[in-house]
């Protein structure tokens, strides 16, 4: 994909969708921090069933930590993995209340230092809670930047570097958000939509 096709790619998704937002339901950094921890190889739905409930009764790491592991785990035991995560999100909590008085810190080390929080999970607080122009590539973006030729990568990181390097400034806000939703709606893993595709004209279908 060249410039003039990266261009208009990210224009059509933009006027489709000007603002775009994540699918998961929070209230504050701390429920954004704790959704995203929860939503590894898990739907937003599913986590959105699970948090609802969760976070009316432990919407602060103070709270949730006080819940104790089984607390936790029989308001998320629906989400796959339940029982690792559980032990991330308490530990992550203690940590939280230890060294940053309770808040999720806007450092991308300090995110990555926190158990169970990757790279993907930090671009997604820093760019969702914090205003960073981060690309959180999950299976979605991945898939969708290299089936479209707009960044090929053999990983992930490669693929965020090259999105960094390619998608223009005025996209980066909102750029993985409108990826990961063309990926989970329309340019599917199986069984893309390409006749109904808005940026079909760009893309390079190379999957």
């Amino acid at each position: 994909m060249n410039e003039r096709q990266i261009e208009a790619f990210f224009a059509t998704l933009r006027a489709a969708n000007p603002e775009p937002a994540t699918e998961l339901v929070f209230a504050s950094p701390f429920e954004c921090l704790a959704a995203v921890l929860l939503s590894a190889q898990a739907t937003d739905v599913g986590v959105n069933k699970a948090t609802r409930r969760l976070f009316a009764v432990a919407p602060t790491p103070t709270r949730l930590l006080a819940l104790g592991e089984d607390g936790l785990i029989a308001h998320i035991r629906t989400i796959g993995l339940f029982r690792s995560k559980a032990r991330h999100l308490l530990q992550t909590c203690r940590i939280l209340i230890e060294r940053h008085g309770g808040r999720v810190p806007r450092e991308r080390a300090a995110l990555e230092a926190l158990p169970g929080v990757g790279r993907k999970t930090a671009n997604v607080v820093l760019n969702v809670v914090w205003g960073e122009a981060t690309m959180a590539v999950d299976t979605h973006i991945f898939r969708v930047a290299n089936r479209s030729g707009l960044a090929i990568g053999s990983n992930p990181l490669s693929v965020e570097k090259g999105l960094l390097a390619r998608v223009p400034a005025a996209y980066r806000q909102h750029a993985h958000h409108w990826l990961i939703l063309h990926g989970r709606y329309v340019c599917t893993a199986r069984k893309p939509a390409c006749a109904a595709c808005a940026v079909q004209a760009q893309c390079d279908r190379r999957l």
